[in-house]
């Protein structure tokens, strides 16, 4: 009997996701993975686990935590893939930058994903993000600031945002953490 290495429970799902909105073909993910088309195929369609090492790889070439792909914490019957509960959120990103996020959506498995953002206090992103994205946010509490195509922007609590494939960067240069849900499309983890 082989042992499961993670709760693939949602992987072949998301993955799939992840490949379709990096533009990547089963084959052209396959090539860079060094594996063939039909293996990541049976991963995608939950018939194949991949490994620890596996997953490593994986989450290097879509440029995601390895822990996006743990799959999701079970849920009670009815709630699967429509309740995430806040304990069983997916931590997203590494934290490098001060900035710690969890995702809200069930799965990746939608035209958009929502996010759960937290700014550490005196805590910024020093590059400048460009993504072929469209993304909301709002900001639950503490202040934020938000630069969009070069014009700064000090966002408060309640204050919402629209970046249409713009570069941003953020800051926090304050002594409170800032919070933020943001919703992006297509998902990006």
């Amino acid at each position: 009997m082989q042992h499961r290495a993670v709760d693939s429970q949602g992987l072949g799902a998301d993955l799939r996701a992840l490949r379709r909105a990096r533009g990547l073909t089963l084959a052209d993910l396959a090539e860079r993975l060094g594996r063939s088309v039909g293996w990541l195929s049976q991963v995608e369609r939950d018939l194949s686990e991949p490994s620890i090492t596996d997953l490593r790889h994986i989450g290097a070439v879509l440029d995601v935590p390895m822990s996006l792909l743990f799959g999701q914490a079970p849920a009670p019957a009815g709630e699967a893939g429509h309740i995430v509960r806040r304990a069983a959120r997916r931590p997203l990103g590494s934290g490098a930058a001060g900035l710690v996020e969890e995702l809200l959506s069930p799965d990746l498995t939608d035209d958009f994903e929502m996010v759960h953002s937290t700014f550490l206090p005196h805590s910024r992103i020093r590059n400048v993000v460009t993504r072929r994205t469209q993304e909301v946010g709002y900001l639950i509490s503490g202040k934020l600031d938000l630069e969009i195509s070069g014009t700064g922007h000090k966002l408060h609590p309640g204050d919402s945002f629209r970046i249409r494939g713009a570069p941003f960067r953020w800051s926090n240069p304050y002594d409170v953490k800032a919070e933020a849900i943001w919703v992006i499309a297509p998902p990006i983890y």
